[in-house]
């Protein structure tokens, strides 16, 4: 099952015609991910906790995108997002850029967690992929 975020597409995000620079669908994916993440974390510590307290940040280790077809100014586009591969210390995320029904981008990213004070890997808690399965 994946997790839908929803984005209106802003003249900001849109090239001189119209069309969504392909950066930005780096952004919508991020914004996909902190959604799914605040969603699976109601019981559990928020991200700016896991940051500020537990000293744990998440990074993309690798990105993999595809175009398929171009996103235009005021599109309504859904971010879907899900889990497809878990390890120790990574997350591999599927996510699909859509309009309607179309797919527009197809993005494979890799998500470590990181203990900001030494930038070394720490492993993800159990509890995370499991509920980003079930989202």
């Amino acid at each position: 099952m994946a997790h839908q975020f929803v984005q209106r597409v802003y003249y900001s995000d849109t090239d001189a015609g119209g069309i969504v620079y392909h950066a930005r669908y780096l952004d919508f994916a991020e914004h996909a991910r902190t959604e799914l993440f605040r969603a699976v974390s109601k019981d559990r510590p928020a991200q700016q906790q896991l940051m500020s307290e537990h000293r744990i940040g998440f990074v993309v280790r690798s990105i993999k995108v595809d175009f398929h077809a171009p996103a235009l100014l005021d599109d309504l586009l859904t971010i879907h997002t899900s889990l497809i591969k878990e390890k120790r210390f990574t997350l591999e995320f599927l996510q699909e850029v859509k309009r309607d029904q179309q797919l527009l981008c197809t993005l494979n990213v890799t998500v470590a967690a990181l203990n900001l004070d030494t930038k070394r890997p720490v492993p993800f808690e159990p509890w995370f992929a499991e509920a980003a399965r079930t989202r």
